[in-house]
Protein backbone atom coordinates (compact mmCIF):
# COMPACT_ATOMS: atom_id res chain seq x y z
CA UNK A 1 0.00 0.00 0.00
CA UNK A 2 1.57 3.46 -0.76
CA UNK A 3 2.42 5.72 1.98
CA UNK A 4 -0.09 8.35 0.78
CA UNK A 5 -3.12 5.86 0.75
CA UNK A 6 -1.74 4.33 4.44
CA UNK A 7 -1.74 7.54 5.67
CA UNK A 8 -5.24 8.75 4.48
CA UNK A 9 -6.31 5.24 6.53
CA UNK A 10 -4.62 6.50 9.55
CA UNK A 11 -6.52 9.40 9.48
CA UNK A 12 -10.17 8.07 8.99
CA UNK A 13 -9.34 5.09 11.43
CA UNK A 14 -8.38 8.12 14.46
CA UNK A 15 -11.18 10.49 13.53
CA UNK A 16 -14.02 7.41 13.72
CA UNK A 17 -12.33 6.11 16.94
CA UNK A 18 -12.23 9.45 18.44
CA UNK A 19 -16.04 9.99 17.23
CA UNK A 20 -16.54 6.38 19.19
CA UNK A 21 -15.05 8.18 22.43
CA UNK A 22 -16.94 11.66 22.19
CA UNK A 23 -20.42 9.70 21.61
CA UNK A 24 -19.97 6.81 24.22
CA UNK A 25 -22.29 9.24 26.56
CA UNK A 26 -24.78 8.97 24.22
CA UNK A 27 -24.73 4.62 24.08
CA UNK A 28 -25.74 1.85 26.97
CA UNK A 29 -22.66 0.87 27.22
CA UNK A 30 -21.14 4.01 28.82
CA UNK A 31 -23.13 3.41 32.28
CA UNK A 32 -21.18 0.26 32.12
CA UNK A 33 -17.56 2.01 31.80
CA UNK A 34 -15.33 2.22 34.76
CA UNK A 35 -15.80 5.45 36.73
CA UNK A 36 -11.78 6.63 36.24
CA UNK A 37 -13.07 6.53 32.16
CA UNK A 38 -16.11 8.76 33.49
CA UNK A 39 -14.32 11.35 35.14
CA UNK A 40 -11.69 11.84 33.08
CA UNK A 41 -12.84 10.91 29.56
CA UNK A 42 -16.02 13.10 27.88
CA UNK A 43 -18.70 12.29 29.68
CA UNK A 44 -21.70 14.60 27.65
CA UNK A 45 -22.33 13.52 24.03
CA UNK A 46 -24.89 15.19 22.89
CA UNK A 47 -28.09 17.14 24.77
CA UNK A 48 -31.19 16.65 23.63
CA UNK A 49 -32.80 20.44 22.98
CA UNK A 50 -36.87 21.04 24.37
CA UNK A 51 -38.25 19.30 21.84
CA UNK A 52 -36.75 16.17 22.24
CA UNK A 53 -36.59 15.75 26.18
CA UNK A 54 -39.30 18.09 27.66
CA UNK A 55 -39.03 20.91 29.75
CA UNK A 56 -40.26 24.39 30.46
CA UNK A 57 -41.15 26.87 27.60
CA UNK A 58 -41.38 30.96 29.38
CA UNK A 59 -42.06 34.11 27.48
CA UNK A 60 -41.69 36.91 30.07
CA UNK A 61 -42.65 40.73 29.81
CA UNK A 62 -40.31 43.49 31.51
CA UNK A 63 -42.32 46.52 33.01
CA UNK A 64 -40.14 48.99 31.32
CA UNK A 65 -42.65 51.97 32.47
CA UNK A 66 -42.28 50.94 36.52
CA UNK A 67 -38.80 50.64 35.69
CA UNK A 68 -38.97 54.63 34.58
CA UNK A 69 -41.08 54.65 37.74
CA UNK A 70 -38.45 53.09 40.07
CA UNK A 71 -35.70 55.52 38.93
CA UNK A 72 -37.95 58.66 39.53
CA UNK A 73 -38.51 57.82 42.97
CA UNK A 74 -34.36 57.39 43.16
CA UNK A 75 -34.32 60.92 41.64
CA UNK A 76 -36.78 61.94 44.35
CA UNK A 77 -35.10 60.90 47.11
CA UNK A 78 -31.23 61.85 45.91
CA UNK A 79 -32.58 65.20 45.22
CA UNK A 80 -33.48 65.51 48.68
CA UNK A 81 -30.57 64.56 50.00
CA UNK A 82 -28.62 66.74 47.80
CA UNK A 83 -31.27 69.87 48.60
CA UNK A 84 -30.55 69.28 52.80
CA UNK A 85 -26.48 69.59 51.91
CA UNK A 86 -27.20 72.62 49.64
CA UNK A 87 -28.96 74.07 52.91
CA UNK A 88 -31.90 74.38 50.54
CA UNK A 89 -35.45 74.62 52.10
CA UNK A 90 -37.66 72.44 49.33
CA UNK A 91 -40.51 69.43 49.39
CA UNK A 92 -39.97 67.00 46.79
CA UNK A 93 -42.79 64.58 46.16
CA UNK A 94 -43.43 61.93 43.52
CA UNK A 95 -46.52 62.11 41.40
CA UNK A 96 -46.00 58.87 38.66
CA UNK A 97 -43.28 58.86 36.93
CA UNK A 98 -42.59 62.86 37.44
CA UNK A 99 -40.81 64.72 40.54
CA UNK A 100 -42.78 67.66 41.84
CA UNK A 101 -40.63 70.07 43.88
CA UNK A 102 -41.68 73.55 45.70
CA UNK A 103 -41.23 76.22 46.05
CA UNK A 104 -39.61 77.41 42.48
CA UNK A 105 -36.47 78.94 42.74
CA UNK A 106 -33.78 79.57 40.48
CA UNK A 107 -31.41 78.46 43.10
CA UNK A 108 -33.16 74.70 43.26
CA UNK A 109 -33.64 75.22 39.40
CA UNK A 110 -30.03 75.15 38.71
CA UNK A 111 -29.33 72.46 41.46
CA UNK A 112 -31.62 69.99 39.49
CA UNK A 113 -30.42 70.74 36.21
CA UNK A 114 -26.80 70.79 36.85
CA UNK A 115 -27.28 66.74 38.87
CA UNK A 116 -30.10 65.89 36.55
CA UNK A 117 -29.62 66.85 33.18
CA UNK A 118 -31.80 64.10 32.20
CA UNK A 119 -34.74 65.14 33.61
CA UNK A 120 -37.17 67.40 31.66
CA UNK A 121 -39.42 70.57 32.96
CA UNK A 122 -42.91 69.92 32.54
CA UNK A 123 -44.06 73.51 34.18
CA UNK A 124 -42.18 75.92 36.06
CA UNK A 125 -44.83 78.51 37.80
CA UNK A 126 -45.22 78.08 41.65
CA UNK A 127 -43.06 74.71 41.40
CA UNK A 128 -41.24 72.68 39.64
CA UNK A 129 -42.22 69.95 37.71
CA UNK A 130 -40.26 67.33 36.07
CA UNK A 131 -40.11 64.08 34.22
CA UNK A 132 -37.57 61.89 32.87
CA UNK A 133 -37.29 62.62 29.21
CA UNK A 134 -38.24 60.42 26.20
CA UNK A 135 -35.19 59.80 25.17
CA UNK A 136 -33.69 58.55 28.59
CA UNK A 137 -36.83 56.43 29.06
CA UNK A 138 -36.47 54.41 26.31
CA UNK A 139 -32.42 53.87 27.39
CA UNK A 140 -33.59 53.29 31.22
CA UNK A 141 -36.11 50.54 29.52
CA UNK A 142 -33.43 49.32 27.29
CA UNK A 143 -30.76 48.95 30.11
CA UNK A 144 -33.28 47.22 31.96
CA UNK A 145 -34.22 44.51 29.53
CA UNK A 146 -30.74 43.64 29.35
CA UNK A 147 -29.81 43.77 32.97
CA UNK A 148 -33.28 41.35 33.34
CA UNK A 149 -31.72 39.10 30.52
CA UNK A 150 -28.01 38.94 32.48
CA UNK A 151 -30.07 38.56 36.19
CA UNK A 152 -31.69 35.53 34.59
CA UNK A 153 -29.19 34.11 32.98
CA UNK A 154 -27.03 34.18 36.42
CA UNK A 155 -30.12 32.57 38.40
CA UNK A 156 -30.61 29.86 35.62
CA UNK A 157 -26.62 29.14 35.62
CA UNK A 158 -26.65 28.60 39.44
CA UNK A 159 -29.77 27.01 38.87
CA UNK A 160 -28.06 24.01 36.89
CA UNK A 161 -29.78 23.63 34.23
CA UNK A 162 -28.04 21.97 31.28
CA UNK A 163 -27.89 24.06 27.63
CA UNK A 164 -30.61 26.85 28.84
CA UNK A 165 -31.58 29.17 25.76
CA UNK A 166 -32.10 32.86 26.98
CA UNK A 167 -32.43 35.39 24.29
CA UNK A 168 -34.25 38.63 23.85
CA UNK A 169 -37.25 38.94 21.80
CA UNK A 170 -38.90 42.54 20.60
CA UNK A 171 -38.06 45.47 22.69
CA UNK A 172 -39.10 44.26 26.13
CA UNK A 173 -39.66 40.46 25.91
CA UNK A 174 -37.52 37.34 27.46
CA UNK A 175 -37.76 33.58 26.09
CA UNK A 176 -36.66 31.39 28.82
CA UNK A 177 -35.92 27.46 27.49
CA UNK A 178 -35.13 25.20 30.28
CA UNK A 179 -34.65 21.45 28.93
CA UNK A 180 -35.43 18.37 31.41
CA UNK A 181 -36.58 20.84 34.00
CA UNK A 182 -38.84 18.41 36.80
CA UNK A 183 -39.99 20.93 38.74
CA UNK A 184 -41.34 23.80 36.86
CA UNK A 185 -42.69 26.07 39.57
CA UNK A 186 -39.41 26.08 40.82
CA UNK A 187 -38.17 27.42 38.30
CA UNK A 188 -40.49 29.64 37.60
CA UNK A 189 -40.65 30.95 40.93
CA UNK A 190 -36.94 31.21 40.60
CA UNK A 191 -36.51 33.53 37.83
CA UNK A 192 -39.31 35.14 38.43
CA UNK A 193 -38.08 36.36 41.74
CA UNK A 194 -38.16 40.31 41.91
CA UNK A 195 -35.31 39.78 44.95
CA UNK A 196 -35.68 43.36 46.09
CA UNK A 197 -33.41 42.78 49.59
CA UNK A 198 -34.05 45.71 52.00
CA UNK A 199 -33.36 46.25 56.00
CA UNK A 200 -35.48 48.85 57.10
CA UNK A 201 -36.48 49.73 60.98
CA UNK A 202 -39.18 48.52 62.63
CA UNK A 203 -41.23 51.73 64.37
CA UNK A 204 -42.49 50.88 67.49
CA UNK A 205 -42.50 53.91 68.99
CA UNK A 206 -45.31 55.55 66.66
CA UNK A 207 -49.08 55.27 68.42
CA UNK A 208 -51.04 53.00 65.96
CA UNK A 209 -47.67 50.38 65.98
CA UNK A 210 -49.65 49.05 69.67
CA UNK A 211 -52.70 48.91 68.00
CA UNK A 212 -51.71 46.22 65.26
CA UNK A 213 -52.75 42.60 66.02
CA UNK A 214 -50.55 40.05 67.32
CA UNK A 215 -51.08 38.01 64.09
CA UNK A 216 -53.93 37.81 61.65
CA UNK A 217 -54.73 34.59 58.90
CA UNK A 218 -53.32 35.30 55.39
CA UNK A 219 -56.84 36.37 54.29
CA UNK A 220 -56.98 39.52 56.64
CA UNK A 221 -54.58 41.36 55.27
CA UNK A 222 -56.45 43.34 53.05
CA UNK A 223 -59.09 44.43 55.11
CA UNK A 224 -56.45 45.07 58.10
CA UNK A 225 -54.65 47.47 55.39
CA UNK A 226 -58.00 48.95 54.61
CA UNK A 227 -58.66 49.74 58.60
CA UNK A 228 -55.52 51.38 59.08
CA UNK A 229 -55.24 53.26 56.40
CA UNK A 230 -55.03 57.18 56.51
CA UNK A 231 -53.23 56.73 60.13
CA UNK A 232 -50.36 55.50 59.15
CA UNK A 233 -47.24 57.90 59.88
CA UNK A 234 -46.15 59.41 57.21
CA UNK A 235 -43.13 58.38 55.91
CA UNK A 236 -43.92 54.78 57.63
CA UNK A 237 -45.64 51.63 56.28
CA UNK A 238 -47.28 48.06 57.54
CA UNK A 239 -45.38 44.80 55.49
CA UNK A 240 -45.97 41.27 56.63
CA UNK A 241 -43.73 38.86 58.58
CA UNK A 242 -44.81 35.07 57.51
CA UNK A 243 -44.94 32.60 60.60
CA UNK A 244 -45.26 29.03 60.06
CA UNK A 245 -46.61 26.85 62.88
CA UNK A 246 -43.95 23.74 63.00
CA UNK A 247 -46.04 21.23 64.28
CA UNK A 248 -49.75 22.08 62.24
CA UNK A 249 -48.12 24.02 59.50
CA UNK A 250 -50.40 26.58 59.89
CA UNK A 251 -49.44 30.13 58.26
CA UNK A 252 -49.90 33.42 60.13
CA UNK A 253 -48.94 37.07 59.14
CA UNK A 254 -47.98 39.43 61.92
CA UNK A 255 -47.93 43.07 60.77
CA UNK A 256 -45.01 45.38 61.22
CA UNK A 257 -45.06 49.41 61.19
CA UNK A 258 -41.94 50.34 59.50
CA UNK A 259 -40.27 53.01 58.11
CA UNK A 260 -40.87 53.24 54.49
CA UNK A 261 -36.88 54.47 53.73
CA UNK A 262 -34.68 51.61 53.63
CA UNK A 263 -31.48 51.40 55.63
CA UNK A 264 -29.46 49.15 53.45
CA UNK A 265 -30.47 47.55 50.08
CA UNK A 266 -29.29 44.35 48.86
CA UNK A 267 -27.28 46.02 45.92
CA UNK A 268 -24.26 46.28 48.35
CA UNK A 269 -24.49 42.42 49.33
CA UNK A 270 -20.88 40.55 47.89
CA UNK A 271 -22.37 36.63 49.39
CA UNK A 272 -25.17 34.50 50.29
CA UNK A 273 -24.94 31.34 51.43
CA UNK A 274 -26.78 28.25 52.86
CA UNK A 275 -26.70 26.83 56.68
CA UNK A 276 -27.75 24.89 59.05
CA UNK A 277 -29.30 26.05 62.18
CA UNK A 278 -27.67 23.71 65.06
CA UNK A 279 -31.10 23.91 66.79
CA UNK A 280 -33.79 23.22 65.12
CA UNK A 281 -31.76 21.82 62.14
CA UNK A 282 -33.50 24.32 59.55
CA UNK A 283 -31.40 26.07 57.07
CA UNK A 284 -31.51 29.81 56.58
CA UNK A 285 -29.81 31.92 54.27
CA UNK A 286 -26.56 33.63 55.46
CA UNK A 287 -25.26 37.45 53.78
CA UNK A 288 -22.24 39.07 53.94
CA UNK A 289 -22.19 42.66 52.57
CA UNK A 290 -18.95 44.78 50.65
CA UNK A 291 -17.00 47.10 52.64
CA UNK A 292 -19.63 49.81 51.92
CA UNK A 293 -22.23 47.90 52.73
CA UNK A 294 -20.45 46.92 56.24
CA UNK A 295 -19.82 50.34 57.21
CA UNK A 296 -23.32 50.94 56.34
CA UNK A 297 -24.52 48.15 58.19
CA UNK A 298 -22.21 49.24 61.55
CA UNK A 299 -23.88 52.32 61.46
CA UNK A 300 -27.10 51.45 61.20
CA UNK A 301 -27.08 48.18 64.26
CA UNK A 302 -24.88 51.14 66.56
CA UNK A 303 -27.23 53.73 65.98
CA UNK A 304 -30.19 51.79 66.51
CA UNK A 305 -29.48 49.16 69.40
CA UNK A 306 -32.17 47.64 71.23
CA UNK A 307 -34.41 48.64 68.05
CA UNK A 308 -35.72 45.89 65.53
CA UNK A 309 -34.61 45.17 61.81
CA UNK A 310 -36.91 44.07 59.52
CA UNK A 311 -35.36 42.02 56.74
CA UNK A 312 -37.20 42.04 54.03
CA UNK A 313 -37.05 40.00 50.36
CA UNK A 314 -40.10 41.45 47.87
CA UNK A 315 -42.47 43.29 50.67
CA UNK A 316 -42.60 40.24 53.07
CA UNK A 317 -40.75 40.38 55.97
CA UNK A 318 -38.28 36.89 56.81
CA UNK A 319 -37.38 38.28 60.00
CA UNK A 320 -36.94 41.56 62.78
CA UNK A 321 -34.69 40.35 64.97
CA UNK A 322 -33.98 43.29 68.11
CA UNK A 323 -30.42 44.95 67.59
CA UNK A 324 -28.10 43.95 70.81
CA UNK A 325 -24.97 45.67 69.79
CA UNK A 326 -23.38 46.98 66.89
CA UNK A 327 -22.46 44.82 64.53
CA UNK A 328 -19.75 45.19 62.61
CA UNK A 329 -18.03 43.20 59.46
CA UNK A 330 -21.26 43.04 57.73
CA UNK A 331 -22.95 40.20 58.16
CA UNK A 332 -26.47 39.00 58.64
CA UNK A 333 -29.08 36.35 58.57
CA UNK A 334 -32.31 35.61 56.87
CA UNK A 335 -34.83 33.01 58.16
CA UNK A 336 -37.55 31.76 57.89
CA UNK A 337 -38.56 28.15 57.70
CA UNK A 338 -37.27 27.39 54.66
CA UNK A 339 -36.65 24.09 53.02
CA UNK A 340 -33.26 23.04 51.62
CA UNK A 341 -34.58 23.97 47.86
CA UNK A 342 -36.37 27.31 49.32
CA UNK A 343 -33.19 28.27 51.17
CA UNK A 344 -30.73 27.41 48.21
CA UNK A 345 -32.93 29.36 45.64
CA UNK A 346 -32.85 32.26 48.08
CA UNK A 347 -29.28 32.26 48.23
CA UNK A 348 -29.18 31.72 44.08
CA UNK A 349 -31.49 34.80 43.19
CA UNK A 350 -29.45 36.94 46.43
CA UNK A 351 -26.37 36.11 44.60
CA UNK A 352 -27.00 36.81 40.87
CA UNK A 353 -28.87 40.24 42.04
CA UNK A 354 -32.52 41.36 41.54
CA UNK A 355 -34.32 41.66 38.56
CA UNK A 356 -34.73 45.86 37.78
CA UNK A 357 -38.24 45.71 37.15
CA UNK A 358 -41.27 43.10 37.89
CA UNK A 359 -41.80 41.17 35.15
CA UNK A 360 -45.09 39.50 33.58
CA UNK A 361 -45.57 36.17 32.27
CA UNK A 362 -46.82 35.60 28.81
CA UNK A 363 -46.71 32.20 27.99
CA UNK A 364 -45.90 29.28 30.20
CA UNK A 365 -45.35 25.86 28.07
CA UNK A 366 -44.25 22.74 29.58
CA UNK A 367 -43.21 20.28 27.04
CA UNK A 368 -43.81 16.63 28.43
CA UNK A 369 -41.26 14.25 28.09
CA UNK A 370 -43.70 11.64 26.28
CA UNK A 371 -43.82 14.63 23.79
CA UNK A 372 -40.12 14.25 23.47
CA UNK A 373 -39.36 10.77 23.48
CA UNK A 374 -42.40 10.45 20.51
CA UNK A 375 -40.23 13.60 18.51
CA UNK A 376 -37.28 11.07 18.86
CA UNK A 377 -38.75 8.21 17.39
CA UNK A 378 -40.49 10.38 14.33
CA UNK A 379 -36.71 11.53 13.81
CA UNK A 380 -35.14 7.97 14.15
CA UNK A 381 -37.71 6.24 11.83
CA UNK A 382 -37.67 8.99 9.38
CA UNK A 383 -33.84 9.28 9.39
CA UNK A 384 -33.54 5.55 9.26
CA UNK A 385 -36.11 5.19 6.24
CA UNK A 386 -34.86 7.98 4.43
CA UNK A 387 -31.12 6.59 4.48
CA UNK A 388 -32.07 2.99 3.62
CA UNK A 389 -33.56 4.72 0.67
CA UNK A 390 -30.18 6.46 -0.27
CA UNK A 391 -28.29 3.32 0.66
CA UNK A 392 -30.91 1.01 -1.78
CA UNK A 393 -30.91 3.60 -4.95
CA UNK A 394 -26.96 4.02 -4.83
CA UNK A 395 -26.36 0.66 -4.73
CA UNK A 396 -29.12 -0.03 -7.41
CA UNK A 397 -27.73 2.78 -10.04
CA UNK A 398 -24.05 2.81 -9.24
CA UNK A 399 -23.48 -0.98 -8.40
CA UNK A 400 -20.07 -1.25 -6.12
CA UNK A 401 -19.09 2.46 -6.62
CA UNK A 402 -22.45 2.65 -4.92
CA UNK A 403 -21.37 0.33 -2.11
CA UNK A 404 -18.34 2.63 -1.39
CA UNK A 405 -20.42 5.94 -1.31
CA UNK A 406 -22.53 4.24 1.25
CA UNK A 407 -19.30 3.57 3.07
CA UNK A 408 -18.80 7.69 3.25
CA UNK A 409 -22.41 8.06 3.78
CA UNK A 410 -22.52 6.21 7.34
CA UNK A 411 -18.51 7.30 7.88
CA UNK A 412 -20.26 10.85 7.03
CA UNK A 413 -22.98 10.57 9.99
CA UNK A 414 -20.61 8.67 12.15
CA UNK A 415 -18.46 12.22 11.69
CA UNK A 416 -21.06 14.32 12.13
CA UNK A 417 -22.68 12.85 15.59
CA UNK A 418 -19.37 12.59 16.87
CA UNK A 419 -18.41 16.07 15.95
CA UNK A 420 -21.62 17.13 17.84
CA UNK A 421 -20.88 15.24 20.95
CA UNK A 422 -17.90 16.70 21.34
CA UNK A 423 -18.79 20.10 21.13
CA UNK A 424 -22.01 18.73 23.50
CA UNK A 425 -24.11 20.21 20.99
CA UNK A 426 -27.95 20.59 22.02
CA UNK A 427 -30.00 18.30 19.31
CA UNK A 428 -33.40 19.77 18.28
CA UNK A 429 -35.88 18.59 15.62
CA UNK A 430 -34.68 21.33 13.05
CA UNK A 431 -31.03 19.62 14.17
CA UNK A 432 -32.28 16.75 13.08
CA UNK A 433 -33.54 17.94 9.55
CA UNK A 434 -30.20 19.72 9.49
CA UNK A 435 -28.78 15.62 9.63
CA UNK A 436 -30.84 14.72 6.96
CA UNK A 437 -30.34 17.74 4.76
CA UNK A 438 -26.57 17.22 5.01
CA UNK A 439 -26.94 13.04 4.23
CA UNK A 440 -28.35 14.31 0.88
CA UNK A 441 -26.04 16.78 0.08
CA UNK A 442 -23.12 13.80 0.86
CA UNK A 443 -24.93 11.45 -1.87
CA UNK A 444 -25.12 14.68 -4.14
CA UNK A 445 -21.53 15.23 -4.07
CA UNK A 446 -21.10 11.50 -4.79
CA UNK A 447 -23.31 11.38 -8.06
CA UNK A 448 -21.57 14.28 -9.25
CA UNK A 449 -18.13 12.71 -9.01
CA UNK A 450 -19.63 9.14 -10.02
CA UNK A 451 -21.07 10.55 -13.50
CA UNK A 452 -17.97 12.49 -13.96
CA UNK A 453 -16.37 9.18 -13.94
CA UNK A 454 -18.62 7.81 -16.13
CA UNK A 455 -18.28 10.45 -18.72
CA UNK A 456 -14.48 9.62 -18.42
CA UNK A 457 -14.74 6.12 -19.13
CA UNK A 458 -17.23 6.41 -22.18
CA UNK A 459 -14.36 8.47 -23.26
CA UNK A 460 -11.87 5.38 -23.45
CA UNK A 461 -9.61 6.64 -20.05
CA UNK A 462 -8.35 3.46 -18.22
CA UNK A 463 -10.61 2.98 -14.42
CA UNK A 464 -7.07 4.28 -12.54
CA UNK A 465 -7.40 7.38 -15.14
CA UNK A 466 -11.31 8.24 -15.07
CA UNK A 467 -11.42 8.47 -11.33
CA UNK A 468 -8.67 10.66 -10.62
CA UNK A 469 -9.77 12.79 -13.66
CA UNK A 470 -13.81 12.67 -12.05
CA UNK A 471 -12.64 13.94 -8.99
CA UNK A 472 -10.34 17.08 -10.11
CA UNK A 473 -13.25 17.77 -12.82
CA UNK A 474 -15.54 17.76 -10.01
CA UNK A 475 -14.02 18.75 -6.97
CA UNK A 476 -14.69 22.77 -7.54
CA UNK A 477 -18.08 22.26 -8.44
CA UNK A 478 -18.75 20.23 -4.92
CA UNK A 479 -16.39 22.61 -3.05
CA UNK A 480 -18.52 26.00 -4.43
CA UNK A 481 -22.25 24.27 -3.53
CA UNK A 482 -20.45 23.11 0.10
CA UNK A 483 -19.30 26.38 0.51
CA UNK A 484 -22.59 28.61 -0.37
CA UNK A 485 -24.52 26.37 2.15
CA UNK A 486 -21.64 26.99 4.86
CA UNK A 487 -22.40 30.58 4.19
CA UNK A 488 -25.88 30.38 4.36
CA UNK A 489 -25.47 28.19 7.90
CA UNK A 490 -23.63 30.73 9.59
CA UNK A 491 -25.98 33.55 8.39
CA UNK A 492 -28.50 31.52 10.36
CA UNK A 493 -26.44 30.99 13.08
CA UNK A 494 -25.57 34.61 13.86
CA UNK A 495 -29.22 36.09 13.06
CA UNK A 496 -30.93 33.01 14.21
CA UNK A 497 -31.97 32.03 17.70
CA UNK A 498 -32.96 28.42 18.94
CA UNK A 499 -33.92 25.66 17.05
CA UNK A 500 -32.99 28.09 13.85
CA UNK A 501 -29.40 27.93 15.57
CA UNK A 502 -29.88 23.86 16.19
CA UNK A 503 -30.68 23.43 12.08
CA UNK A 504 -27.61 25.30 11.17
CA UNK A 505 -25.14 24.03 13.79
CA UNK A 506 -26.37 20.34 12.80
CA UNK A 507 -26.07 21.31 9.07
CA UNK A 508 -22.83 23.70 9.15
CA UNK A 509 -21.10 20.66 10.71
CA UNK A 510 -22.78 18.16 7.92
CA UNK A 511 -21.80 20.04 5.66
CA UNK A 512 -17.87 20.20 6.23
CA UNK A 513 -17.69 16.49 7.33
CA UNK A 514 -19.11 15.89 3.33
CA UNK A 515 -16.51 17.47 1.78
CA UNK A 516 -13.91 15.18 3.98
CA UNK A 517 -15.74 11.84 3.25
CA UNK A 518 -16.92 12.72 -0.45
CA UNK A 519 -13.37 14.03 -1.72
CA UNK A 520 -10.81 12.24 0.79
CA UNK A 521 -12.86 9.09 2.20
CA UNK A 522 -14.22 6.93 -1.60
CA UNK A 523 -11.30 8.53 -2.98
CA UNK A 524 -9.08 6.67 -0.42
CA UNK A 525 -11.43 3.37 -1.11
CA UNK A 526 -10.49 3.89 -5.15
CA UNK A 527 -7.18 4.56 -4.92
CA UNK A 528 -6.37 1.21 -2.43
CA UNK A 529 -8.34 -0.80 -4.99
CA UNK A 530 -6.66 0.21 -8.28
CA UNK A 531 -3.32 -0.01 -6.43
CA UNK A 532 -3.59 -3.70 -5.59
CA UNK A 533 -3.99 -5.04 -9.37
CA UNK A 534 -4.50 -3.51 -12.82
CA UNK A 535 -8.48 -2.75 -12.52
CA UNK A 536 -9.87 -3.10 -16.38
CA UNK A 537 -13.59 -2.47 -15.45
CA UNK A 538 -14.92 -0.56 -13.06
CA UNK A 539 -18.35 -1.46 -11.23
CA UNK A 540 -20.02 2.05 -11.56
Amino acid sequence: MKKKILWRFILISVTVFLTIIFFLPNTPVFKYMPEWWKKNMPNKGIILGLDLQGGLHLVFEVEGDKAVEITSERYASTLKEILIKKKLTAEVSKDGITIVVSPSTPEIRKVIEENYPMLAPVETEKRLVYKISEREARRIKDSTSDQALETIRNRIDQFGVSEPTIHRQGENEIVVQLPGVKDPKRAIDLIGKTAQLEFKLVDDEAKIAAELPQSIMPSEEENLLKQFAGRIPEGDEILFEKKVNRETGVVRKIPLLLKKQAALTGDLLSEARVNLDSRFNEPYVSVSFNAAGAKIFEEITGANVKKRLAIILDNTIYSAPVIQERISGGNAQITGSFSMDEAKDLSIVLRAGALPAPMKMLQNVTVGPSLGSDSIEAGKVAAIIGTLLVVVFMIVYYKFSGVIADFALVLNILLLLGAMASLNATLTLPGIAGIILAIGMAVDSNVLMFERIRDEIRAGKTPRAAVDSGYSKAFWTIFDSHVTTLITAAVLFQFGTGPIKGFAVTLSLGVSINLFTALVGTKTVFDFINSRKEVTKLSI
